[in-house]
């Protein structure tokens, strides 16, 4: 009996010793040090491919291959936590904030850095202590204070340092101001360079306000783009008040769904006035115009030919960035059909197909070419869209969705790279019928302004993605209206009644203006709507017989040759009148649609939540950008009319609003946000 025991146990240390790993399903919650959770951590399996993202709550889910496996969890400005399993089911992690020494670090000239002494990868610096040199474009970086953060290391090269974050106040290097903004990817001198990055922004000249009897006629291209919100988020969630370049009201307003009602006619879309007072300067009047794309079902949406063009150049590295990316195209190939098809270009220092046109069925090979996604090298943009493009014309459905998607943080270094080049390049691709939706990712070197421009050009639409919830409402939740255009070229003209109004701005929609003459204009380019995709416009006047500053400075002389014909007050009931044109989405002759709008002024407290909570963004964004034209405008109130305006909010996206103000003010007062009222991505 002892031998047969001695021959089996063996046998048994033999078996289990190479059974196979059993996989472990872990879960757990990720949080700072304060207690709250942290969202859009990359949590990976050390040495695979698999990883995922914490949601809202900071919570996570993942399998592992064995006990044994070490979990890493990552995110930006926190330090890394490498975890080993060890069985465990339940892990739940504490990431405590990146601080790190950095003892001094010299830019000098184009890109060039000197480095005297570094240790660890972040720390902290403030504007104040960059100084320039006379005698070379120099600029120190010295000690730890709230500004920027400079990060040692990136990928192919060790001796890379990343200068990142919002300054409070402008950095002059090597004689270019960066407004304040700053993310440098700067090689070591004698090892490595590279060009200077920052986040760029166009400067916005506010709408000023425009005589009725001047200037009777206001022409605008629609926007539904909605990246300006989620960038301000962003900033706002790091503690930093956005600069006014960031801030895009019409952007901000159109962020959020409205309550219109659908189109009952063979129209796209149908239209919705109302008017009541202008809530931050009551003499005044605000005017609402709304537009409701027509919802089509997914069933019904034509057959989509997509093209993901993903940059994966050296500047995508980060987990905010190509892991984002990654994420949030693995959504959308969840949303796929059997008849839609998908190809996949990427191009850092040149530009590849790495998936040829696949269905929408077999969402395993699409998932599988996005995983093998790498980032590193330089940043070949123009040839990556040439290259989509000709793709999206190779496999083109006639009368379908043909589509490219680019996926950058808009940081273009090789070949065409300036904002002409670009733009020439999308203004010969879209005549093709291919139109373009551009998601933007990161911080430090976003070039918005360049995002922005790509998407006007090129019939198409720009949103910001900062977290996975971003990711799901643009791609998920609003599928239809971010890919499917349902309308092109729409453009309003609105005419004003000189009898009834004085004076006149348009809020927003400062770089869709038109001139009066582009309306009836076919050839010219103008915004798109997609399926169910609501858009907002607001009107400040300033009605006949107000005393108002605003008009006070506007002197013009009486023309000589014109006859002078003014309306007799009180001949017209009409206010206004709003003009539509819009194309089809094939087609190149549009239609018009014509609606008058009644003086009708309602009290603020009798108009529709759609009003209200309009009003409440759009003096928000007044607020952010410091407006000539905020008069009484406060937090106070835009939290006052936000929240009795947020109606059902099933979403949540309202609430989040309301919270975001909260934080602006505080910020604002020099104050910090507490950690209860901290924003989170929601789930």
């Amino acid at each position: 009996m002892k031998r047969l025991l001695f021959m089996i146990i063996p046998v048994l240390v033999f078996v289990l010793a190479f059974r196979p790993a059993q996989p472990i399903e872990v879960k757990g919650k990720v949080t700072g040090v304060n207690g709250s959770a942290i969202a859009d951590v990359t949590v990976e399996v050390k040495g695979t491919s698999t990883s995922t993202l914490t949601a809202s709550d900071g919570t996570y889910s993942l399998t592992v291959p064995d006990k044994n496996s070490t979990l890493v969890f990552t995110h930006a400005g926190m330090a890394p936590a490498e975890i080993k399993v060890l069985g465990r089911k339940q892990i739940n992690v504490v990431l405590e904030a990146a601080e790190n020494t950095l003892d001094e670090v010299v830019v000098v000239g184009y890109g060039r850095v000197q480095k005297k002494s570094i240790t660890g990868s972040t720390t902290r610096v403030e504007s104040k202590d960059i100084a320039s040199n006379s005698s070379a474009p120099v600029a120190q970086l010295q000690g730890k204070a709230p500004g920027l953060t400079v990060a040692g290391g990136s990928p192919g090269s060790p001796s890379y340092v990343r200068i990142r974050g919002i300054a409070s106040a402008p950095v002059k290097s090597g004689g270019v101001s960066n407004d304040g903004l700053a993310d440098e990817r700067i090689g070591i001198a004698g090892e490595t360079e590279a060009d200077f990055n920052t986040e760029g922004y166009d400067h916005i000249t506010e709408n000023k306000f425009l005589k009725a009897s001047g200037n009777p006629l206001s022409t605008f291209s629609i926007d539904v783009d909605a990246a300006s919100y989620s960038n301000v988020r962003r900033m706002l969630n790091y503690g930093q008040l956005p600069p006014a370049g960031a801030v895009r009201i019409e952007e901000m307003v159109n962020y959020f769904k409205y309550d219109y009602a659908q189109p009952v006619n063979d129209d796209p879309f149908a239209i919705h006035t109302e008017i009541s007072q202008a809530p931050w300067n009551r003499q005044h009047k605000l005017v609402l115009i709304g537009l409701q794309g027509k919802k089509i079902p997914t069933e019904n949406l034509p057959a989509a030919n997509l093209v993901f063009l993903v940059d994966v150049s050296g500047s995508m590295e980060d987990p905010n960035k190509l892991g984002l990316v990654k994420s949030s195209l693995k959504m959308l190939a969840d949303q796929l059909r059997p008849q839609d098809k998908v190809s996949m270009v990427v191009y850092a220092g040149a530009a590849g197909l790495v998936l040829t046109p696949t269905s929408g069925a077999d969402k395993n090979k699409i998932k599988d070419a996005l995983e093998n996604l790498n980032a590193g090298g330089s940043t070949a943009g123009g040839e990556g869209l040439r290259l989509a493009y000709k793709t999206a014309r190779e496999q083109f459905v006639k009368g379908g969705n043909n589509r490219v998607i680019l996926c950058t943080d808009g940081d273009f270094n090789v070949g065409e790279s300036s904002d002409d080049a670009m733009e020439r390049l999308i203004e010969k691709e879209r005549s093709s019928g291919v139109f373009l939706t551009v998601l933007g990712y990161g911080m430090g070197n976003y070039q918005d302004s360049k995002m922005q421009k790509l998407a006007d050009k090129g019939n198409g639409n720009h949103a910001y993605i900062d977290g996975l919830s971003e990711a799901r409402k643009v791609l998920v939740n609003e599928f239809g209206g971010t890919l499917f255009t349902i309308a092109k070229d729409v453009k309003l003209q609105i005419e004003f009644n000189p009898a009834k109004v004085q004076a006149y701005r348009l809020i927003g929609y400062e770089n869709r203006m038109l001139a009066k003459e582009d309306f009836n204009d076919d050839k010219k380019d103008a915004g798109e709507l997609g399926s169910g995709h609501t858009v907002t416009a607001l009107y400040e006047i300033i009605p006949v017989g107000v005393k108002s500053e605003f008009v006070d400075n506007i002197s013009v002389d009486d023309l000589k040759y014109a006859e002078n014909v003014k309306q007799q007050p009180g001949s017209s009931t009409e206010i206004m009148t709003v003009k539509f044109r819009y194309k089809d989405p094939a087609g190149d002759v549009s239609k018009l649609i014509t609606h008058p709008l009644n003086d009708d002024a309602v009290s603020m407290s009798g108009t529709s939540d759609n009003f209200r909570f309009a009003a409440s963004v759009a003096e928000f964004g007044m607020l952010l950008r410091n407006s000539s034209f905020k008069s009484a405008a406060s937090f106070a109130n835009v939290l006052e009319i936000a929240r009795k305006a947020k109606g059902p909010d099933t979403e949540g996206y309202r609430a989040e609003f309301i919270r975001m103000v909260e934080n602006a003010a505080l910020l604002s007062a020099g104050k910090k946000p507490s950690p209860e009222n901290e924003w989170s991505v929601r789930p």
